[in-house]
């Protein structure tokens, strides 16, 4: 194995190049991955065209910081003349980006943005002489679909590929399918877990899983590099709350407080053992980041008075960012970081040998039966937290308190959930469509795709007028990519421009860009806040705005769509207004109108979705909203109704319409209820109904509204009268045991039949007739076959003459009863002498009776009268003549007369 110094087989020998090399040996001095440097460079091959590799390493071993400039002096042997090598690196987190490119620039001693630089979203800190150049994945990916060769590259880094989201995922197959016509383009991906060989297998083209559908023949995995832990011994404490950690709000306010009590405490524990080392605390979010900052400030001021507790969140601005992971300044006071997972890959955060971990992580989940998807609080996988406890070790022995129990730990999932499982995909599908590969169809993406998730983005982008028949991206879907935003606030962008103007669209885009939940969900205090400069991304914000606003100057001729209700609609008298009509039309799915009677928070959604507001939100009390975020949720913020709007501003009243115009219906709904049809006209925005007024219902109207009723509610929305339902048992009997020409009447071959049997009354039932005059007995008469007919009395008989001289009514089985038998209930005296049991359908079924006392209670059932007389009669006769002594009970049954009266009247 190479060392990886200066005279390591890393430079070109044939010829000097044009630029200064970078110092490897000196770059890499006390990291630990300057010894697999040679390895790695073997691997790709350093006297031949650049191949490729996987890099697996922990965190701090230095592979973020060494393996760019190594591929920067190895591609430095194959350009030509006095081109200068290319080596562009991701990084998923902006803050991530900047710090590595000012490390190793400060390594590297060159001023940053010269040799290397970054850049990304709003900012760039690169220039005509950048060698290494650090970018977030979404720049890489619209630079790609611009230029699929790529041709300015010469390699490609990408980093933290474990943490799978979704952009480095769409990435990484778009950079192996680049690769199969350019072999000298290098490509590189590092993860920090144990899954590199799956990585592996999807750049060197070997088939995996689920991932690569047309392998080349013979494809192997991409060598894979490995790197020892730099952790130094690790203490693992656990110091479980009392409490909860999730409450029906999200994260318990009680857990907090005790989270940020242990690390107040846990931190003067350790200050006063080593003075010199800072602290790091992770919670799921920015708010739970506020509120536990804020906390530890008050615990620690009386107990380290110049301690200084900083924030570390993607809603921060940069400068915030940037001052949290740089290490404390020579003779500075002990630092306490309170951060979000933003820390947990990609940085080492200088100092910090103490971390304080809640457990908690925020993950993207997607509704699909709500339409909707948002972050949720779960509990951090284990890969998760073994990577927040390694920041405390990188530097020398440290110690991780965990605030939950171990068992907790244990039951977490292995890794977290990769974003393309479980996040909305209309993106995801709008680049897929400009690379030409419709639904990610024979990419090698690591996961296939969830169906339904991609069908519903699929549908998005048709709607938008993104994506041609054949999935592929229009014109105006290829416009929506350039445009750095979620396709539908980017539409919205160009559509909005036209009626609020560029600056106002420009605005409301940027703002429901960015990665800032507003408090009360009022994203008009937001904007306010934006725009006097007093948040702390309010200038981030600006530069966003700036560049919206070019792109709609831009791109926006040609590409707007028409708004059926423009004419008509008068231009948003308020800033709020127009910001609420440009979230609607990005969002027309989620305009949402207060439900009338249920209080000021409660809110239907055109998608057919109700949620509430959070308690105390300004918002509460307008007729419409246009709601930017909405996700599940539990608790009072809800309303009672299981989600929870994030986002939203209000809607003038003629906004919500010219938004969501193809949402707009007018029907006439006829529906069969209580035995008639009634019908009312409705004009609907979605799921929203805008009116409904009272309407005679066509015949045809009518017809359809009882064909639905009776296929939900079955033929029992008319009623069975006592003689339809007798007759109907008859008919079932004879089709059971004699079979055709005798007509099956069960539901659901009832139902089949209608317009056989039933065609008068549904029209009588269509043109306004109530079910009351309708007696089903007679239609079902129409079934009957013939001649066949003729005989329906002798076959299945309603009645039953007995000895006594009474008629007998026989009572059928039910037609549901596969098994069951016509039952004649009788007194037993009116039978006595009947030898032969009689039979039905044509001798075939016996008749089972029901031998009664005088009381008409069952005395015995029996299908065999001969056999009851001469038998079990007599112990019935002895059991009942004392009990009813005026009916007669004669020793000889066979010879009695039969009778229905007492013996007095005999």
């Amino acid at each position: 194995m190479h060392n990886g110094g200066v005279n390591s087989p890393l430079v070109a020998p044939d010829a000097a190049p044009a630029f200064r090399l970078f110092d490897l040996g000196a770059i890499g001095a006390g990291l630990v991955f300057a010894d697999s440097l040679g390895e790695l460079a073997e691997a790709l091959g350093a006297s031949r065209a650049a191949g490729t590799a996987v890099v697996q390493a922990p965190p701090g071993t230095g592979k973020t910081t060494l393996v760019p400039p190594l591929l920067a002096n190895i591609v430095a042997g194959s350009v030509n003349g006095d081109e200068r090598p290319r080596v562009v690196v991701t990084q998923p987190r902006r803050v991530a980006a900047r710090s590595a490119a000012r490390r190793l620039a400060a390594l590297d001693g060159s001023r940053l943005g010269d040799r290397v630089g970054y850049t990304v979203r709003g900012e760039s800190k690169t220039g005509p002489g950048t060698l290494i150049e650090f970018v977030t994945p979404g720049i890489l990916l619209r630079r790609l679909l611009a230029d699929p060769g790529i041709g300015s590259i010469n390699a490609v880094i990408l980093d933290e590929v474990h943490e799978r989201g979704l952009e480095t995922d769409l990435l990484l197959a778009m950079l192996v399918e680049v690769r199969e016509l350019r072999e000298d383009l290098a490509l590189v991906a590092m993860s920090a877990t144990l899954d590199a060989p799956r990585f592996a297998a999807l750049i060197g083209g070997a088939a995996v899983g689920e991932g690569r559908t047309g392998e080349h023949d013979g494809a192997r995995p991409a060598p894979v590099v490995d790197c020892p832990s730099a952790l130094h011994p690790l203490e693992v404490d656990w110091a479980p709350a009392a409490v909860p950690r999730l409450d029906a709000r999200g994260v318990a306010r009680a857990f907090l407080d005790h989270v940020a009590d242990t690390a107040a405490a846990s931190y003067a524990e350790t200050l006063a053992a080593d003075p010199d080392i800072d602290a790091l605390v992770f919670v799921p979010g920015a708010w739970e980041v506020s509120y536990v900052a804020s906390r530890l400030r008050a615990r620690l001021g009386a107990r380290v008075p110049d301690t200084e507790v900083l924030e570390l969140h993607g809603q921060a601005g940069p400068a915030e960012q940037d001052r949290a992971v740089s290490g404390r300044e020579p003779g500075g006071p002990p630092r306490i970081i309170v951060s979000t997972a933003l820390a947990e890959s990609s940085l080492t955060v200088p100092g910090v040998r103490l971390v304080i971990d809640a457990g908690l992580s925020r993950e993207l989940r997607r509704d699909s039966n709500r339409g909707m998807s948002g972050l949720v609080t779960v509990s951090c996988s284990r890969a998760s937290a073994e990577q927040r406890a390694g920041r405390a070790a990188r530097q020398g022995p440290g110690r991780v308190v965990r605030c939950y129990e171990q068992k907790a730990f244990g039951a977490a999932p292995a890794h977290p959930t990769p974003e393309i499982s479980s996040a909305d995909l209309t993106g995801a599908a709008l680049v897929l469509a400009c690379w030409g590969s419709p639904r990610g169809q024979g990419l090698a993406l690591p996961d296939t795709p969830p169906q339904a998730a991609m069908d519903d983005a699929v549908e998005v982008l048709r709607e938008l007028g993104a994506i041609s028949p054949d999935g592929l991206a229009t014109d105006v879907g290829k416009t929506l990519a350039r445009i750095p935003a979620d396709p539908r606030l980017a539409r919205a962008l160009l559509d909005g421009a036209a009626v609020v103007g560029r600056r106002a669209a420009a605005e409301a885009v940027a703002l429901v860009a960015g990665d800032q939940r507003p408090p009360g969900a009022d994203l008009t205090r937001l904007l306010t806040s934006l725009r006097s400069g007093k948040d702390p991304a309010a200038a981030r914000w600006a530069e966003d705005v700036r560049r919206m606003e070019a792109i709609a100057r831009q791109e926006g001729s040609g590409v707007v769509r028409s708004l059926s209700s423009r004419a008509s609609l008068t231009s948003p008298a308020s800033p709020a207004e127009a910001l609420g009509f440009v979230v609607a039309l990005a969002f027309p799915d989620r305009v949402a109108r207060r439900v009338p009677g249920s209080g000021p928070e409660r809110y239907l959604l055109t998608s057919g979705t109700r949620a509430g507001l959070p308690a105390g939100s300004p918002l509460a009390g307008h007729q419409w909203l246009a709601v930017a975020e909405v996700s599940r949720g539990e608790g009072r913020d809800t309303a009672g109704t299981g989600a929870v709007i994030r986002s939203a501003a209000p809607l003038a009243a003629d906004s919500p319409q010219a938004a969501a115009s193809h949402l707009l219906s007018d029907t006439v709904e006829a529906e069969f209820k209580q035995g008639r049809v009634t019908a009312r006209h409705e004009r609907r925005l979605g799921a929203i109904v805008l009116s409904s007024t009272p309407v005679r219902p066509s015949v045809e109207e009518g017809r359809a509204a009882v064909a639905r009723a009776l296929a939900k509610d079955g033929l029992g929305t008319i009623g069975w009268s006592t003689a339809a339902d007798a007759l109907r048992r008859r008919l079932s009997l004879l089709h059971r045991e004699l079979g055709d020409p005798w007509p099956d009447v069960s539901e659901l071959a009832l139902l089949a039949s209608l317009d056989k049997w039933l065609a008068p009354e549904l029209e009588a039932l269509a043109g306004g007739a109530a079910t009351n005059g309708i007696n089903l007995a007679e239609p079902l008469r129409r079934l009957l076959p013939w001649p066949e007919a003729a005989r329906f009395g002798d076959l299945a008989p309603e009645w039953l003459d007995v000895p006594s001289g009474s008629r007998v009514r026989i009572d059928y089985p039910d037609v549901a009863d596969d098994g069951g038998r016509p039952v004649v209930a009788v007194k037993l005296q009116e039978c006595f002498g009947w030898a032969e049991t009689p039979r039905l359908a044509g001798g075939r079924v016996p008749v089972l009776f029901h031998l009664l006392s005088p009381a008409r209670r069952p005395l015995a059932v029996t299908d065999d009268l001969a056999s009851f007389w001469s038998g079990p009669y007599a112990q019935v006769r002895a059991e009942m003549r004392g009990r009813y002594p005026k009916h007669p009970w004669p020793e000889d049954p066979w010879t009695a007369p039969a009778t229905a009266k007492t013996k007095r009247k005999m």
